[in-house]
């Protein structure tokens, strides 16, 4: 198991739904994320990975969401067109049996992780996220760790009904650092430091006999 920060403080102070969100367009980085390349692992529908990354004023509409495939978990990897500094993370999750409640959050990995990578790797964050809520829920991020990102990928995983995860809505607050930087230089990863830095160049021989695809 990781020894990352978790989060599991579920008072308003921490987290806020939708109704005390409004007037942060101004730090909402939809127009920076890469939607044309965002992708995802065990889907149902592959292509709804990029059905769930939508602007501020569509974050209510529920006939788009992307649901994980053979069991609970499922991979979300968003890229940036610029790099940003990452402040929290906005959620609209599927309700009752399909809520997830774990979430781990690795950043600047040049590909997506898989399930076996992800399970291997220290993630920047694992946050428990809230059941039951019916709007978009703000998780607030360490914001040392997220100062410099070119993507993140989401392991959404343990739904109340252990067998499908639903998301409806990912956003990001934050803000634009620099031009992004180019591909020699992608591995490199901002943490508090050197020590909470995950290994992100995994050997290739580390992988081998690991199954790849969910559980």
């Amino acid at each position: 198991m990781s020894s990352s920060t978790s989060i599991h403080d579920n008072s308003e102070s921490t987290n806020s739904t939708a109704s005390n969100l409004a007037g942060n367009d101004s730090q909402n980085l939809f127009g920076v994320i890469d939607r044309d390349n965002v992708h995802g692992l065990n889907l149902s529908v592959p292509e709804d990975a990029k059905e769930i990354i939508k602007p501020w004023d569509a974050r209510d509409d529920n006939s788009k969401f992307a649901e994980s495939g053979v069991d609970d978990q499922l991979i979300i990897h968003i890229p940036f067109t610029q790099n940003v500094r990452v402040k929290s993370l906005l959620l609209k999750l599927g309700r009752g049996e399909v809520t997830p409640r774990h979430l781990r959050i690795y950043a600047n990995h040049p590909t997506i992780v898989d399930f076996a990578e992800a399970e291997n790797t220290k993630p920047q964050l694992n946050i428990s996220l809230l059941e039951g809520e019916t709007g978009v829920v703000e998780y607030p991020l360490r914001v040392a760790a997220f100062t410099s990102v070119h993507s993140l990928s989401l392991f959404f995983n343990d739904a109340v009904g252990e067998e499908l995860s639903r998301i409806y809505y990912i956003g990001f607050r934050g803000d634009m650092r620099s031009v992004k930087r180019d591909v020699n230089s992608l591995l490199e990863v901002p943490a508090p430091n050197a020590a909470d830095a995950p290994l992100v160049d995994k050997v290739t021989e580390k992988a081998a006999g690991q199954q790849t695809t969910a559980r």
